[in-house]
C-alpha cells in the first residue's frame, strides 16, 4: 500500500529522475547536432568544450578510481530504510519510481513482475532481484 502523500523519499527521486534527464536530453544527439559517426574520444576535446554524445558513450568516458575506505563506517547510514512509513523500504521505492512497466505491490511490499532498464549496461531486467539499486553520490568516497 503506496499513501499519496509526497514524501522526502518521494521528493529526491523525482528530482533525481529531472536531473537525469535533462542530462540525457543534453548528451542525446539531435539532427540539428548529431554526434559524431567516430567512437567519443575524451583527448579530441578542449577542456569546458561542449560535447553531444550519447549516454552510454558518457559513461564510457568515467573515470574510475581506487576505492578509498578511510574514515568511512557503514553503520553511519541506515540501511534500507522506511521513511515515508507506507510499507515499501528505500529499496522498493526506488524499484517503483524507475520502473519502466510497473510491478505488482503484494504483502510487506514484495514487489513482483515489472520491468526496468540499465544505461550502464544497455539492458532490461524483467525482475526486482535481478537489480541492485546503489546511491547516485556514493556514500564511501574514492580517492
Amino acid at each position: 500500500m503506496i499513501f499519496e502523500t509526497e514524501t522526502r523519499t518521494v521528493r529526491l527521486a523525482r528530482t533525481r529522475r529531472t536531473l537525469i534527464a535533462a542530462l540525457l536530453a543534453l548528451l542525446t544527439p539531435t539532427t540539428a547536432h548529431a554526434a559524431p559517426a567516430f567512437a567519443y574520444q575524451p583527448e579530441r576535446h578542449a577542456p569546458g568544450e561542449t560535447v553531444t554524445l550519447p549516454v552510454r558513450d558518457a559513461l564510457a568516458a568515467l573515470t574510475v578510481a581506487d576505492e578509498d575506505r578511510a574514515g568511512y563506517s557503514r553503520d553511519q547510514f541506515k540501511h534500507w530504510t522506511d521513511a515515508d512509513k507506507d510499507g515499501c523500504n528505500t529499496r522498493a521505492e526506488v524499484l517503483l519510481e524507475e520502473a519502466v512497466t510497473s510491478p505488482e505491490i503484494g504483502a510487506k511490499c514484495a514487489l513482483t513482475g515489472g520491468s526496468w532498464y540499465s544505461p550502464y549496461d544497455d539492458r532490461y531486467f524483467d525482475s526486482a532481484s535481478q537489480l541492485d539499486v546503489d546511491h547516485l553520490l556514493s556514500v564511501a568516497m574514492t580517492a
